[in-house]
């Protein structure tokens, strides 16, 4: 198993990720857009201009999460597969007697060679705590210790 690969497959994992999320959020705003183009006004001109400022709210909140995914990807983008970590940082796998952590953005569960993996964000709490550490270091976390046993 060598440490690029793994970091390789991680951030593939994360990017595709992204996309999806991406993809959804594209596709509720085209929606939207098609919902606003064939809104006709009718009698209830209450309801027509109700249901337009519903619509403008939705579009509103989709636009928030396009940014979100921006910057989200700008976080993947500072990541370096070819580098290793002595220290927990953006980038760092993290092997520990519990779990494993890609300290990259929040994309829930990730498998590599058998082997999950978390990708978290180094501004989630357990992020938080690992930020920093090295193999040996003992972290507690909601009643729950564990040991880093590598950091790749």
């Amino acid at each position: 198993m060598k440490t690029q690969n793994i970091k390789t497959q991680l951030l593939q994992l994360c990017n595709q990720s992204l996309e999806t999320r991406l993809q959804s959020v594209l596709a509720v705003i085209e929606d939207i857009k098609q919902s606003l183009q064939s809104e006709t006004k009718s009698s209830a001109g209450d309801k027509h201009e109700t249901g337009r400022a519903m619509l403008q709210l939705e579009r509103e909140k989709a636009g928030h999460q396009l940014a979100e995914i921006e910057k989200t990807k700008q976080i993947l983008s500072k990541i370096n597969t070819e580098s290793t970590y002595k220290k927990i940082g953006l980038g760092s796998v993290v092997y520990t007697t519990t779990s494993n952590y890609f300290i990259s953005i929040s994309a829930g569960e990730l498998i590599v060679e058998d082997d999950m993996f978390y990708a978290i964000s180094a501004n989630t709490p357990i992020g938080q705590l690992l930020l920093g550490k090295s193999v040996d270091d003992v972290i507690n976390f909601r009643n729950l210790e564990f040991k880093i046993t590598k950091v790749l």
